[in-house]
């Protein structure tokens, strides 16, 4: 599995990458024929000492898998490629699909391919809006501030909504982690929906505990978030296991906080996130990171998405390497059933620059992603590092004709920031935006 994988800085760091461009496609030549059974049979991290292998196994729908059992990984390519392979199909296959078997057949395909079965998968999730729907393409609003400042924040929100971003979630990342402020800003941005009725979610993306002690205290906390991973250990590297993030989807629910659905749960992911933890098991980064899926899969999230650049060169060098892991994460991600955005991201020492974000923006929009970021100027302040921005959401909307979620689109052309085209109107200084207490002050 690791040899097949294209090239990754990460998979050699860890000295289990190909040595030669030969090995690498003998590697892709044996993965071929193999049988979807045995990967399923011999797992790359043992049942006993594993707590994701035994959920990927224990959860599997083995009456959905019994018809591509015998199936090799190369026809398990080609049938999925197959015209007769549509969203029906698709979507009843997810069940069966685990995260090897998902890793396996997506290191035969080429970026065309990862693209048009992407395409064929539709995920659809519900909280205060409907997201994931073909031909939508929602958007997360990360308004972060490097000192959690509320104006800042506050502005930052009200600029993104003005260019219509926001029906994913507004969600924070907070520089702090003190309840009593991470209590504010969430009394915040609900005041904010509250006052304009806006139909999306607030998310203030912090460890689950704090989010389930924010709930017992009362916050009106929409989605509770976690960063998650695809081993035992790395999770534990994180301080949550399987348990507690059942305790997190309780607390979520308990809220009864969404309209339209009950998907509350919001995770992030991210290719080397095991092996910087020291907890990879001699496995792959790309098959790592969809056991991270089964994970998320498990508690039924409203938002999953890849921070596909965000943890380095070291496990993913340059531009090709980022784009190349942003459509293997989406593919597998959707072929597994998961509701899979992606943060088109890059730090600042890695060989990537803006030019390679357009181009994987663009195939993702082709690929049918579900969501990706927007943040001012697309240069997040507190995180220091690169992703998309407000702009770059209207300009794959205008280019492929996608829609935002249909309650948030609604909500906009109410607001009379869409006009009856669809197109994005100018708001004056009178819009009632821009009447925020906070930004009137």
């Amino acid at each position: 599995m690791a040899k097949a994988t294209p090239p990754r800085s990460g998979d050699r760091l860890a000295g289990i990458a190909a040595s030669s461009l030969e090995e690498s496609v003998a590697a892709r030549m044996a993965l071929a024929d193999l049988p979807l059974g045995e990967i399923v049979d011999e797992p790359l991290i043992p049942y006993e000492s594993d707590e994701v292998t035994r959920l990927i196994l224990d959860r599997q729908d083995r009456a959905a898998f019994a018809p591509i059992r015998s199936m090799t990984v190369g026809a398990f390519r080609e049938h999925l490629l197959s015209e007769e392979c549509d969203r029906a199909r698709l979507a009843a296959l997810a069940p069966a699909v685990t995260p090897e078997i998902a890793a396996a057949v997506c290191k035969l395909m080429r970026n065309q391919d990862l693209v048009a079965v992407a395409r064929k998968c539709e995920v659809v999730t519900r909280f205060r809006n409907t997201i994931g729907l073909a031909g939508t393409l929602a958007v997360r609003l990360q308004p972060n501030h490097p000192t959690d400042d509320p104006r800042g924040i506050l502005a930052a929100t009200v600029d993104g909504l003005l260019y219509g971003a926001g029906d994913a979630v507004i969600g924070i990342n907070p520089a702090t982690d003190s309840p009593a402020l991470l209590g504010d800003l969430v009394r915040m941005l609900d005041e904010l929906i509250t006052r304009h009725d806006i139909p999306t979610q607030s998310c203030i993306l912090t460890h689950v505990t704090t989010s389930i002690g924010l709930i017992e205290a009362g916050a009106p906390v929409d989605l509770v978030f976690q960063s998650v991973a695809g081993t035992e250990a790395a999770n534990a590297s994180f301080g949550i296991d399987l348990a507690l993030l059942r305790e997190g989807e309780e607390a979520a629910r308990s809220t009864g906080r969404g309209t339209v659905g009950q998907n509350a749960m919001y995770f992030e992911t991210g290719q080397g996130s095991c092996l910087s933890a020291g907890a990879h098991h001699g496995v792959d980064q790309q098959t790592l990171e969809a056991r991270a899926y089964a994970v998320a899969r498990e508690f039924s999230p409203l938002l999953v998405n890849t921070v596909v650049g965000f943890i380095g060169p070291e496990y993913l060098y340059d531009g090709k390497q980022i784009t190349r892991a942003g459509l293997e994460d989406h593919f597998c991600g959707k072929l597994m059933g998961v509701p899979l955005g992606c943060d088109i991201c890059y730090t600042n020492h890695a060989e990537a620059d803006s030019d390679d974000m357009d181009n994987l923006l663009t195939l993702l929009g082709v690929a049918g992603v579900s969501y990706v970021m927007g943040i001012p100027g697309a240069d997040d302040v507190m995180l220091g590092y690169q992703s998309t921005s407000f702009h770059d959401a209207l300009y794959l909307r205008q280019v492929l004709g996608l829609r935002h979620a249909p309650e948030f689109e609604a909500w906009l052309m109410r607001m009379g920031l869409l006009d009856e085209t669809r197109r994005l109107r100018r708001a004056g200084s009178d819009h009632p935006l821009l009447a925020a207490p906070a930004l009137a002050a």
